[in-house]
């Protein structure tokens, strides 16, 4: 068992990247999945061609961990795709690593999928009983067998057979030994964006790459182009760029809000808008809603600190950084005895003292789960001496699971489904307590709120649960709902970033 302040916060499933054209593809998806690490630490993998043979190596463990200059030479190939990931749906062994690759009586084809598919159970039955023989527990070995099943007509038609039985989140990069596609499912839960480089080929030779965000091109200098669309299919061969949009227009999409408040990076831009903006607005919405009278504003870094900035902005409370981060902490392996649970949540964050003493606090988080992270966190404010602590989230209650890729608990782990904010405010032994509201976080993205997925706030699941979905889950919503008093840190095997 592994503990560590990570396994309190949200988690998301998945980076994907690509690349076509360029001799050095394998190189150059090793430092896009580095660039995507903060989406996945839990395994990471490479898939390359040369146009005639895929060569591939995936591995549990962090991207530098999985690769070193002697497995980058081996994958040689002018196309590539790469894997980080999380788990959501699947356990977590070496069997689930992605990119998934199968052989085929037309070829090979790789897939790395980003999301989660709400009628996966429905899916594996139909083609367990057809035949398929499952080799992992991840709902993204689905898409390779829906694809298999229909390899009798043309490549294209029959992909997007194959997306059409697919609900829930896929962004999805699939690979054959001559091309690459990119695909996001029609309501667009999950980023992915095209990016190009100049590629020594010759003759003004273009690389095309997709990536689940556009830090991951800046990475690699390579140039942003545009997002892929909701329910669109980019296909990248040697003939170029071609878009298909099989769909139809969409009424609404679903961009899952989230992104915004805490998983993409800040300097990613999506949607047309640059992250870091976004969360000093989210933060100057804050300091509106919810304004207190206070010494300092700090952040508990790194995902609170651009929201932070814009409270202080907004305030005109100065900003410090008060709580200082290890950015060396590896995977520890130390059994989650109650000496390690008084002391994991000071590994990674380390409070200068000196600078709360005797002062009103103004702490800004990006969301809060289960509540015993940031309960720790006031503890360590009281006990350096601070006069007063106000907590300020970024985000709305988290009162819902979420189902399209993001690994939020159940109801009956979430502090805000089942507690008052007075009961929160309580347990987290604050003087104030202030979340920003739907509104306010929807106006700071700077677009419509039809453009979102917020059903972990709201409850309204954009896309309907299969029944089948996860039985576990329907057996876990039974429990009685846990109140603050019975909150308490539990193991985890998850790794520490």
């Amino acid at each position: 068992m592994v503990f560590n302040d990570r396994a309190h916060y949200p988690r998301e499933a998945c980076g994907i990247f690509g690349i076509y054209g360029h001799p050095n593809a394998a190189e150059l998806t090793y430092f896009g999945l580095y660039a995507l690490q903060h989406r996945g630490q839990e395994s990471a993998g490479i898939v390359t061609s040369d146009g005639q043979q895929m060569l591939f190596h995936k591995s549990m463990g962090l991207v530098f961990q999985v690769f070193n200059e002697n497995v980058l030479r081996g994958l040689k190939g002018h196309i590539a795709m790469g894997h980080v990931r999380y788990s959501t749906t699947g356990s977590s062994h070496l069997a689930n690593a992605q990119p998934l690759i199968a052989d085929t009586g037309r070829g090979s084809i790789a897939v790395g999928h980003n999301g989660n598919l709400v009628n996966a159970g429905r899916l594996r039955d139909e083609l367990e009983q057809q035949g398929s023989i499952f080799q992992t527990t991840t709902d993204s070995e689905i898409v390779l067998h829906l694809m298999a099943h229909g390899m009798k007509g043309d490549s294209q038609s029959n992909l997007v057979n194959s997306l059409r039985k697919l609900h829930g989140a896929y962004s999805l990069t699939i690979m054959t030994e001559s091309e690459l596609i990119g695909v996001r499912d029609p309501f667009g839960f999950r980023p992915l964006c095209l990016g190009k480089m100049i590629s020594p080929l010759g003759d003004g030779a273009t690389a095309w790459v997709l990536a689940s965000e556009s830090c991951a091109l800046d990475q690699i200098q390579a140039t942003f182009v545009r997002d892929i669309e909701p329910g669109e299919i980019v296909i990248i061969d040697q003939s170029g760029v071609r878009s298909v949009k099989p769909f139809g227009e969409q009424p609404r999409h679903a961009l899952c809000v989230f992104e915004f408040v805490y998983f993409a990076r800040p300097d990613s831009t999506i949607h047309g808008q640059t992250i870091h903006k976004v969360r000093v607005r989210l933060g100057q919405e804050m300091a509106r809603e919810h304004p207190v009278k206070a010494d300092i504003v700090i952040p508990v870094p790194d995902s609170g600190n651009c929201a932070a900035l814009g409270y202080s902005q907004e305030s005109g409370i100065p900003y410090e950084m008060a709580f200082v981060r290890n950015h060396y902490i590896g995977r520890t392996f130390l059994q989650p005895s109650q000496l390690i649970r008084d002391f994991s949540v000071r590994v990674k964050l380390n409070l200068i003292k000196d600078l709360v003493r005797d002062r009103s606090v103004v702490v800004v988080d990006d969301s809060i789960v289960r509540g015993t992270t940031s309960r720790a966190r006031i503890t360590e404010l009281r006990e350096a001496g601070a006069k007063a602590v106000h907590l300020r989230v970024s985000c709305p209650p988290h009162k819902w699971p979420c189902h399209y890729g993001i690994d939020f608990p159940q109801r009956t782990q979430l502090m805000a489904a089942n507690n008052t904010i007075d009961e929160i405010k309580k347990f987290l032994g604050v003087d104030s307590l202030g979340y920003l509201s739907i509104e306010g976080m929807i106006r700071a993205t700077g677009l419509p709120a039809t453009e979102f997925c917020a059903a972990c706030y709201s409850g309204e699941y954009p896309v309907k649960i299969d029944e089948t979905f996860d039985k576990l889950i329907l057996e876990k919503r039974r429990r009685r709902p846990a109140r603050v008093g019975d909150l308490v840190v539990e193991d985890t095997q998850q790794k520490l970033l």
